[in-house]
């Protein structure tokens, strides 16, 4: 792999984690698309380092308050402050996708990466974001967050583990569903994705450097990957606190067009 071609995957990877578009979608058609080789999941994984790094920075001031939180709740064994509340809840949200990581490893690096089966989870997933958006009318903000919304969002994380649904796109729509606002639906999706990506990070990053060491390409991915993760936090947050999820639902839709033509002529 060439620096170049880390820098692409690295910038993809860092814009379609948090937009609700499906990083693993386009890390896997990428290479397809442009005729590279496919790096494999190792490598996508590993990319997920910078947009741990980024998303690490730009909520600093939440990550120490519930730092904090932890120590009061292990101290105290009482729950109190809001950060308290989504502390756990984040806990509880996280475990969902863990437990499914374990059981479908194996799928996700192979079956799950067809492209048909990439195609048809862009164009369902498209579908049910914007209808769900369009009809969730009521605004709950980010700390009005029960258990039981982190518990079904948890769930709607696990099927992120399909490439083609999105990580991003499943959380923040079941949070719409349960009428939260966009930008807290985007908060909350934004908030959940550490603990998952650390773990992942922890698991599959040794196998990428196991294959090509800390080679220049993979450092040159993850720097593309922390500095268009950035972006992309900044960016989506002052987006959906003036528009729909709409947008997003329309080019996930058209991608899977430009995906089964593609398959269509190469058949």
């Amino acid at each position: 792999m060439t620096i170049l071609e880390a820098v692409v995957l690295g910038v993809v990877q860092g814009i379609t984690e948090l937009l609700p578009i499906s990083s693993s979608a386009h890390l896997a058609l990428t290479p397809y698309l442009l005729g590279w080789s496919d790096p494999g999941l190792a490598f996508d994984v590993a990319l997920h380092f910078g947009t741990l790094l980024a998303l690490c920075w730009y909520f600093r001031v939440e990550w120490l308050a519930m730092l904090a939180s932890a120590w009061y709740i292990a101290r105290t064994r009482r729950v109190d402050s809001v950060h308290d509340r989504r502390l756990v809840y984040l806990m509880v949200a996280t475990i969902p996708a863990g437990l499914g990581g374990l059981l479908l490893q194996d799928l996700a690096e192979t079956t799950f990466r067809s492209p048909l089966v990439i195609a048809v989870a862009l164009a369902v997933m498209g579908v049910l974001l914007w209808w769900i958006d369009r009809r969730s009318v009521r605004a709950r903000a980010i700390e009005e967050i029960t258990l039981r919304d982190a518990v079904l969002v948890g769930c709607a994380q696990v099927l992120a583990l399909i490439p083609g649904v999105s990580r991003s796109g499943s959380t923040m729509t079941a949070a719409r569903f349960l009428q939260l606002d966009r930008p807290s639906a985007a908060r909350f999706s934004f908030l959940m994705s550490l603990p998952i990506t650390v773990a992942a990070v922890v698991l599959k990053a040794p196998e990428a450097l196991r294959v090509d060491g800390l080679s220049a390409p993979l450092l040159a991915g993850i720097a593309a990957a922390a500095v268009s993760s950035w972006l992309t936090i900044t960016v989506l947050l002052r987006y959906v606190s003036k528009h729909s999820f709409g947008i997003f639902a329309g080019y996930r839709i058209l991608l899977a067009g430009v995906v089964l033509a593609t398959l269509v002529g190469r058949a």
